[in-house]
């Protein structure tokens, strides 16, 4: 696992547990976790006509699923769902082996699995890489925008006494770093994807360091409260507006690539399928998919709904 991926890797993780859930409460109503809620892995694998949309244990997974699944139905393929499945160590075997057709990814974080000591320094150059390292079976489709990544974000107060604004960049909160106190997992204060990094790449040292967790309540809280004016968060976390923290620019990449992109087993998706999927990515960016994720995971609707309702506002069914 390479440095710079594991944070979220550790995110994801935390959160399936409470995803699981969610999804289960859903069973109802959503396609997603219809025939499949009892044993998302119940049926047999993709057939000629049949493409299987799986998803990974937490809601942002599944949200993407659906997205995916019901723009396929839009062009008439037939679709069935796998929610909910479990980690990538369970879903990349599943799409080697044909029982998955399409899983949401993020490119680093697929990198990061297939090859923990490659540091590519541009989207396209992570995207080669996963390319490189895929079994031959599989191939990524075209990324989107959007990216759940982790970020330099800080709260109302800090962005309002320092002007800072969705527009400004870690660099811009350097010069108050005397004043500041981030908050992030233990493993943040020795990684160059973390106060290394900040300090070489942007200048930043900040006044003190809080160890807490990788993006999860106890980080979101203590920002949210002013214990920290900084905090590691998750680019997609609804608690971004919620709480209207702001999220610093990141034009160096000091964090990496986490695009979510289409990973895809060959034989088993149409040329049509695949056009309507790269559809997909060409509308999503991350400040559509943290709204989804609020409506899902802050709203507590269903992903279903979310999906079918944002595909229909940019044309897509």
């Amino acid at each position: 696992m390479s440095a710079w991926s594991s944070p979220r890797r550790n995110r994801l993780a935390a959160v399936a547990v409470a995803a699981v859930a969610a999804a289960a409460s859903l069973t109802s109503c959503s396609s997603s976790s219809s025939d499949s809620a009892k044993d998302p892995l119940a049926g047999s694998k993709a057939s000629g006509d049949t493409v299987v949309v799986g998803s990974n244990n937490y809601a942002e997974s599944i949200l993407l699923g659906d997205i995916y699944g019901e723009a396929l139905k839009a062009k008439g393929i037939k679709v069935t769902y796998k929610p909910s499945i479990g980690s990538r160590e369970t879903t990349y075997g599943l799409l080697k082996n044909g029982t998955l057709t399409v899983l949401p990814e993020f490119n680093g974080a697929l990198l990061a699995y297939l090859d923990a000591k490659a540091a590519p320094t541009t989207e396209a150059a992570t995207d080669a890489a996963v390319t490189g390292k895929l079994d031959p079976k599989l191939t990524l489709l075209k990324p989107a925008a959007a990216q759940d990544k982790d970020s330099i974000t800080v709260n109302a107060a800090t962005a309002s006494k320092y002007h800072l604004t969705s527009n400004s960049t870690i660099a811009d909160l350097a010069p108050v770093g005397k004043d500041i106190t981030i908050g992030a997992s233990p493993e943040f204060q020795t990684r160059q994807q973390g106060l290394v990094g900040l300090k070489s790449v942007y200048g930043l040292t900040p006044k003190s360091f809080k160890a807490l967790d990788a993006g999860g309540a106890l980080t979101e809280a203590a920002l949210k409260n002013g214990n920290v004016q900084a905090a590691d968060i998750f680019t997609t976390d609804p608690t971004i507006t919620k709480e209207k923290f702001v999220v610093l620019q990141d034009p160096k990449n000091l964090f990496g690539f986490e695009n979510v992109v289409p990973l895809v087993y060959k034989t088993g998706l149409s040329q049509a399928g695949a056009d309507a999927l790269n559809a997909v990515s060409a509308k999503l960016d991350t400040a559509t998919l943290l709204d989804l994720d609020a409506q899902v995971q802050s709203d507590s609707k269903d992903p279903l709904v979310v999906a079918k309702a944002w595909l229909t506002s940019v044309g897509l069914v």
